[in-house]
């Protein structure tokens, strides 16, 4: 075999230019290959992160009327219960769950102004202790809320940088009055996201996905939420997933417990927002179009195939009368067959090593200039290659057995 190896490369060397205009098609086909399965993973990754965030790995269980979320401005659902201690937790005590939250909120609420503006639109929201670490925020100004927060029914806020930003502008907002509603809150503390992940925004529907924090949003003790709202809510949930592989099944069982206070006869029920299916989801709506892009590269391959069979055959020609010679002295047509085979593979696996290269640097020109991820696949690589040799085989085949039929007195008369 590696006599057979040595030989190839000589051949090979022997006519460079004839062995590259060979090797080109499976060069093509290759380097379209990885630079379409790059571009490909790089954006699924790209859709997953966006969804799920930087390794966040939290999934929210929210009180909907069908398909939207409830709107509690409506009043209390008819059949709903506040979620009781011991539901709570056993959320928190979920084998995958690495922590758990119980909030209420609103949506776009007016009337939140400090004495410099007024934060039109925000989303107000009423948070327990555990809130904070469960979505992966940090207090940078400031301090969280405490104990004595939730016992004495303080009021007080947390804003996050674009309403501190809005309220406050070129001024420190700790310390400040914030009305909600009429009723005054000093500002205890500002937070942020720990991981200040950026998503990459490419059309509407992304915008409004992504965007939800760009009117800002306040912060208080859950307990002092009635002294606006004027009442207890029934609250949503935060669970925070210990893997990202968990999330689905975590939000399913935290669903589950939460719709123990759901009475029967009801519309409204909670339901856990799947972002793991959501990824999948616009995954699979550009599938077909990646398929079709494969299948198209895979044609060059075939193209490459044809003519490396083309070439051994022209070559098989050439060296009639060193098969012939081989075959007087005694040589098997097995020994030819895996002489020329092992020629053919080589000439292939070689076309798909440059081929994997070339993918590589046009995967990375591709995303300079179009802006488009790419995640090179080790995987989609070692398969590359190997299924270059594996072409060389095939259309190797013919022009080996060619080579191995050849009667040695015909052969050598042949010269």
């Amino acid at each position: 075999m590696i006599e057979n190896i040595r030989l190839a490369f000589q051949g090979i060397f022997t006519h460079k230019l004839r062995s590259f205009l060979t090797m080109l098609g499976v060069i093509i086909g290759i380097a379209s290959i990885i630079a379409i399965v790059s571009t490909i993973q790089g954006t699924n990754e790209q859709i997953m992160q966006n969804l799920i965030g930087a390794g966040n790995n939290t999934v929210t269980i929210s009180l909907m009327q069908g398909d939207s979320e409830y709107y509690m401005d409506a009043g209390i659902p008819a059949g709903v219960n506040v979620t009781s201690d011991a539901q709570k937790e056993s959320i928190r005590s979920l084998k995958k769950a690495a922590d758990a939250s119980f909030f209420v909120t609103r949506s776009y609420v007016d009337g939140v102004a400090s004495a410099y503006a007024t934060l039109s639109g925000s989303r107000a929201y009423g948070i327990d202790d555990h809130y904070l670490p469960t979505c992966g925020y940090e207090v940078y100004s400031g301090r969280p809320f405490v104990e004595e927060d939730y016992k004495r029914f303080n009021k007080v806020l947390l804003l996050d940088e674009v309403a501190a930003g809005i309220l406050f502008p070129d001024k420190d907002a700790v310390g400040k009055v914030v009305d909600v509603r009429s009723e005054p809150f000093t500002v205890v503390g500002l937070i942020r996201k720990a991981d200040r992940f950026q998503p990459v925004i490419e059309s509407y529907e992304d915008y409004v996905t992504y965007t939800q924090d760009e009117y800002g949003n306040i912060f208080m003790p859950s307990a002092s939420w009635p002294i606006v709202f004027l009442y207890d809510e029934p609250e949503n949930c935060v669970v925070r997933a210990v893997r990202t592989e968990d999330m689905s099944s975590v939000g399913r069982d935290a669903e589950s417990i939460m719709n123990q206070s759901v009475g029967s006869g009801t519309d409204v029920s909670y339901k856990a927002e799947d972002l793991l299916e959501k990824a999948r989801n616009k995954q699979e709506l550009s599938a077909s179009t990646n398929n079709l892009l494969i299948w198209v590269a895979s044609i060059a391959l075939l193209v490459g195939g044809i003519g490396v069979m083309n070439i051994m055959l022209v070559s098989v020609t050439e060296r009639t009368s060193e098969i012939g010679l081989k075959k007087a002295i005694g040589a098997k047509k097995r020994t030819i067959l895996f002489q020329f085979l092992t020629e053919s593979a080589v000439l292939t696996s070689m076309g798909g090593v440059i081929g994997v290269i070339v993918g590589i640097i046009l995967a990375k020109v591709i995303s300079k200039m179009t802006e488009t991820p790419v995640s090179i696949s080790i995987p989609a690589i070692i398969m590359s290659v190997a299924f270059s040799m594996l072409i060389g085989i095939v259309f190797g085949i013919l022009p080996s057995i060619k080579a191995s039929n050849l009667n040695p007195i015909d052969a050598l008369r042949s010269e």
